[in-house]
């Protein structure tokens, strides 16, 4: 015999599948008592029970979960599709997530789609394979047709942080509007007219909010922003830093930066600092998101916050009501408010020449 089979004969022994004929001949019991106890489909005695949930762990049995989910239709599993895993706002949306939903016996899929279409459906035709009970999803674009189809095959929907057009789907949003119109309004009252704003690199409901907030305070004020002062950049600290090198060369006399994001935001203040400028002496920053690095990076950044944890509740338990009673004629869409963080990142405006 050689050795390999002999050391696979060997893990046979140790890992061996425990069914419920060995736990119904350990408890002396009927199969069917078994079966009773696990599934309760039927009254066993309270003797019997803690007779046979002893055998079990005493054997390590595992259930066969999937025998059991053709049977209820349910699997306790959730699908999770965030465009970005690397993101630390996603990031927290997914640990927030996974939180709740194990704390109701729920065990969550998460899936990546790089904000590619494409894979977002793959990652939807697999959760449907698995039989998932239900979706969360951060949308790569703004298609949604392909979300309603999904719903309508019987498996419930939430979308978090996207407001699609022409669905009639469950949404939960922060209001980030007022969150860019905030942002502003503090930096008007520090005495900053001459700002300029980091955007992302193609709008998406969400960015294009906070930037449309922010001009619209503005101009309450009866400042005229420049759009000349808006840099597209990517989602990196470097994407920052290079971003705020441009503002400043399309503009040197700018006293102000915001930025659609807080990575992009730290990575502003790394740029303004090898362009010789002080933050927030000769320059404020403020930015969006209120990661947990933005707390204790020097200076620690003003920012707004997004309402990780209310959004990541609202939107578990809006599936979870989906799940118990999925036929409803209009989707419910909960906006989050979000807040101004004020630290050292800002200060009143020294114009500069």
């Amino acid at each position: 015999m050689k050795m390999d089979d002999w050391k696979f004969r060997q893990v046979r022994r140790v890992i061996k599948i425990v069914n419920i004929k060995d736990i119904a001949r350990k408890a002396q019991v009927s199969v069917a008592t078994v079966s009773h106890v696990i599934n309760r489909t039927r009254f066993v005695s309270d003797e019997l029970i803690k007779r046979v949930e002893q055998t079990m762990i005493d054997l390590d049995y595992q259930p066969n979960l999937l025998a059991g989910s053709l049977r209820t239709k349910k699997t306790s599993t959730i699908g999770l599709i965030i465009p970005d895993s690397s993101n630390m706002i996603f990031a927290e949306v997914s640990k927030n997530i996974e939180n709740i939903l194990f704390s109701r016996n729920y065990n969550v899929i998460v899936c990546n789609s790089s904000y590619d279409i494409n894979r977002e459906l793959e990652h939807l035709k697999t959760l449907r394979s698995k039989m998932v009970d239900g979706v969360l999803i951060v949308p790569a674009t703004l298609e949604g047709e392909h979300l309603e189809k999904f719903k309508n095959i019987g498996i419930p929907i939430v979308i978090l942080d996207r407001t699609l057009p022409d669905i009639n789907i469950d949404t939960v949003v922060a209001d980030n509007y007022k969150g860019g119109y905030d942002a502003a309004k503090y930096l008007e009252n520090l005495g900053h007219t001459n700002i300029g704003y980091i955007d992302r690199i193609y709008d998406l409901p969400h960015s294009l909010g906070r930037k449309n907030g922010f001009i619209r305070a503005l101009e309450e004020k009866g400042i005229l922003f420049n759009k000349d002062n808006i840099v597209r950049g990517g989602f990196t600290f470097n994407d920052g830093v290079e971003a705020s090198k441009k503002i400043l060369k399309k503009n040197p006399g700018i006293t102000a930066i915001f930025s659609f994001n807080d990575i992009s935001a730290l990575g502003a203040i790394r740029g303004l600092t090898e362009l010789g400028l002080r933050v927030p002496k000769d320059i404020s920053v403020v930015g969006y998101d209120d990661i947990p690095l933005s707390s204790i990076y020097i200076p620690s950044l003003t920012t707004v916050c997004y309402p990780v944890s209310e959004m990541a509740k609202e939107a578990s338990k809006l599936l979870l009501k989906r799940i118990s009673k999925p036929i409803f004629k209009k989707a419910d869409r909960i906006i989050i408010p979000n807040e101004l963080i004020i630290r050292e990142s800002t200060s009143r405006c020294k114009n500069r020449a």
